[in-house]
């Protein structure tokens, strides 16, 4: 399997996946430590690829999404945004929305 169907198996077989810098416990950067701070509120499980130990996702990713910078929450397959839109989606409460969303569809 490429680097590329990795990406595609991974984001299909997970409904809350985060690329990030680092993992949950250790980000290694601002930007994804921001955004486990929003998804760790919700309070819901998901998955995380750390890509600096995935070198080869870290430089395929950017061109399957046409989202040059990290991290990236994918929700259902669909790519929700980076630290920014998912802070401001975390301040409205319509990440809340969407990640228990996702989960209640995960356990049907």
């Amino acid at each position: 399997m490429n680097t590329e169907e990795t990406i595609r198996e991974q984001i299909a077989n997970n409904s809350i996946l985060l690329y990030m810098k680092g993992s949950p416990q250790a980000p290694q950067c601002g930007f994804s430590a921001q955004t486990i701070q929003c998804l760790m509120g919700c309070e819901k499980r998901f998955a995380y690829v750390d890509i600096l130990s995935n070198p080869d996702i870290r430089a395929t990713l950017p061109g399957i999404a046409n989202w040059p910078t990290f991290p990236q929450l994918w929700v259902n397959g669909e790519l929700v945004g980076g630290c920014d839109i998912i802070t401001e989606m975390y301040e409205t409460g319509e990440l809340q929305t969407l990640i228990n969303e996702a989960a209640a569809e995960e356990n049907t």
